[in-house]
């Protein structure tokens, strides 16, 4: 770090900004937010075989196989104590060669080192395996030595990389108990303090204060909260409480999005997302209104410019809907979803929002983005290289991204083991449904033990069984999420009999009844085939998804087709096929494509 942006951080004119912030905060609200749904612990959540427990066991594996000495590395080698291990490189490793945005060689080193104790805490919570606890434990311990403020000189971008290691250390105090974790998230605060702006500063402030290069103005401080929230909350402090209300980023961000102004276009499209994590945070420790609104309005804001998908965001920016900008990204980006970034993004906000309002419809948007960009990226390979963006350009191809361990190697571990938990919540009345997917609960109701162990290939087949086992006869609730798209064929029926329940669309289908072990639901969701424009000022640009699940044109050439032939499509094997005007076109979800090139829109 330069000497004139250290002066800057420690001068008078910083320190009585800091103080200014403090003494405007207000550091206890009366209450804290209620929620009507609750979450399951990692552990009450089975999934089953498919492709989300591919994926799970996929980052597991990884990164149990990378030894503790190449993980913690950077750390070792920037505070001058003894490094041995390999280099991971990428954005990893430290290196000469960083010069941005030309080279991203060594962008910032140790970076996404939290989020893979992250995933790892949480893996071990999941499955209780020993050997991924023992894993967590030992990188705690090596870290613990390098949480110096020395780490930090000529760093570019401290709060993001902190954030992360408050994350993954917290983490591991909770999911993998390690006895340590407080303590060292103690010493790594104490190490970031002085690099830390006085608030939350976006990327225009950022590049307003004196920095050597470009990729000084990129940090993310605005992110901070969430993780400074949960901290406070799981044991860390005070301390942490007062960090988290100090950095919500209220003066150009989350008061406007309270008062219903659409301040996103022009933003950094994933941290923005992740920051309203942070604002569900000051609503659910502080019980902030007027962050809950800001959460609710700007997740609406951005439904309001996503893909089909839905993905948003091309070349990582937030765009004015106004504008034909999304429409021009079929033709000028390549870069359209930052995938397994986003995905996390976006199931943790949905989280949030079915918790405290218990909307069904918030789920609907989980599911797109489920089947539609995470589950088709590619797995992170051993040599870091990972899928980063989706392809929604009208000539688009699968691609990893060329650099190694880029942010998106962080979040993918993190989402994959986040899967149980977003499928089920719970309430005193019972369990309610969230996502369709091979799985098994386990829970508690009164004095009865429940487990229920879900059996689907949905969204490839509209079925999706339900069976329970139970100690006792009891009885509670089961709520099945119906999706918005919904038809009105959709059926629910109980030991072979129709429930007399309506599957309403876009809300909950609930039975109520006394259930004896053994008792069985088959669900029927009916999935029409529609199609959704890009905007609503290009109703002929337009999508075609068969229920949740995008359809993209495989090698589409110059063929044309109408909104009658779209409609008209028919399912020819695992794959769709549509008749044009000028030949067929051949049809796949986004899991299925491998190297073929493909086309999301239609002109119509």
């Amino acid at each position: 770090m330069s000497g004139s942006r250290r002066d800057f951080l420690k001068n008078g004119a910083a320190l009585a900004a800091a103080t200014a912030v403090l003494r405007n905060k207000s550091f206890a609200f009366e209450t804290a937010g209620s929620t009507r749904l609750s979450q399951f612990e990692y552990g009450d959540v089975q999934l089953l075989d498919g492709p989300m427990l591919d994926q799970f066991h996929q980052n597991v594996s990884l990164f149990m196989s990378i030894p503790d000495d190449d993980l913690l590395k950077p750390f070792r080698q920037l505070v001058g104590l003894p490094a041995p291990g390999e280099d991971m490189g990428g954005w990893y490793s430290p290196s000469k060669d960083f010069n941005p945005p030309k080279n991203m060689t060594g962008y910032i080193p140790g970076h996404t080192f939290g989020q893979y104790m992250s995933g790892l805490a949480r893996a071990y919570a999941v499955t209780g395996d020993k050997a991924t606890q023992a894993k967590v434990h030992s990188l705690v311990e090596g870290f613990a030595p390098t949480a110096q403020a020395k780490f930090y000189e000529g760093y570019c971008l401290p709060c993001y990389t902190y954030d992360k290691t408050n994350c993954g250390l917290i983490d591991a105090h909770q999911f993998a108990g390690c006895p340590d974790a407080l303590k060292v998230l103690d010493k790594a605060t104490d190490a970031v303090m002085q690099w830390l702006p006085p608030k939350a500063l976006n990327r225009d402030e950022m590049a307003a204060r004196p920095h050597p290069n470009l990729a000084y103005t990129w940090d993310e401080s605005y992110t901070l909260p969430e993780n400074f929230y949960l901290a406070y909350q799981r044991g860390a402090g005070e301390r942490y409480h007062k960090l988290a209300q100090r950095f919500l980023q209220d003066d150009t961000y989350f008061g406007p999005l309270s008062e219903g102004r659409n301040v996103l276009p022009g933003q950094h499209a994933y941290s923005h997302v992740n920051a309203l994590s942070s604002a569900m945070q000051a609503y659910l420790t502080d019980g902030s209104e007027m962050h809950l609104r800001a959460a609710k309005n700007g997740f609406q804001f951005v439904l309001e410019q996503s893909y089909a998908t839905g993905g948003w965001g091309p070349s990582e920016s937030f765009r004015d809907p106004k504008s034909n900008d999304l429409v021009d990204s079929l033709h000028t980006t390549h870069a359209s979803f930052e995938t397994p970034c986003g995905a996390y993004g976006v199931f943790k906000i949905v989280r949030y929002l079915m918790r405290v309002t218990g909307e069904s419809t918030y789920g609907d948007v989980m599911e797109a983005v489920l089947y539609n960009t995470i589950l088709g990226a590619k797995p992170i390979r051993r040599d870091g290289i990972s899928f980063y963006y989706s392809d929604y350009n009208n000539n688009a191809h699968k691609a990893d991204y060329e650099q190694a361990w880029p942010c998106c190697s962080g979040t993918f571990p993190q989402i994959a083991a986040d899967y149980g938990i977003s499928s089920y919540f719970r309430s005193p009345r019972g369990v309610y449904v969230n996502l369709f997917v091979p799985s098994k609960v386990s829970w508690r109701q009164g004095s009865t033990r429940v487990s229920m162990t879900q059996e689907t290939s949905y969204p490839y087949t509209n079925e999706t069984s339900l069976k329970l086992k139970l100690d006792r006869s009891e009885k509670f609730a089961i709520a099945l999420r119906v999706p918005s798209w919904a038809g009105s064929g959709t059926t629910i029926r109980v030991n072979g009999r129709p429930s007399g329940i309506t599957a309403q669309a876009g809300s909950w289908a609930t039975i109520e009844r006394e259930w004896k072990d053994g008792d069985r639901i088959e669900y029927s969701i009916d999935m029409p085939l529609r199609v959704i424009p890009i905007d609503a000022r290009h109703q002929n640009i337009v999508a075609l998804l068969h229920g949740p699940v995008a359809l993209f044109a495989i090698a589409p050439g110059d063929t044309t087709v109408t909104k009658a032939q779209l409609m008209a499509a028919q399912k020819s094997g695992p794959d769709w096929e549509v008749t044009g005007s000028s030949g067929k076109l051949r049809l796949k979800p986004f899991p299925a494509i491998t190297n073929e090139s493909y086309r999301l829109y239609h002109e119509v």
